[in-house]
């Protein structure tokens, strides 16, 4: 198994339920749907040991709601 398209999220609000989540595309930010708005995470140069693998740190850095 292959751990190069996952990271795990650090930060943001504590209820987002869903740490370990897929890189897609692979790159520097994550936008993660949450709550009528997106939770912005991103890439650190650190890497964390979990039960799914070693896996890049990605940390939360803001929020942007989505317009209605």
């Amino acid at each position: 198994m292959t751990n190069a398209a996952k990271a795990l999220l650090e930060g943001g609000p504590e209820d987002l339920s869903e740490r370990v989540v897929p890189i897609t595309p692979p790159g520097t930010e994550l936008k993660i749907p949450f709550r009528g708005g997106y939770e912005h995470f991103r890439a650190t140069s650190r890497h964390e040991d979990t039960s799914e693998g070693r896996l890049a740190v990605y940390e939360w850095w803001e929020r942007t709601e989505v317009a209605e």
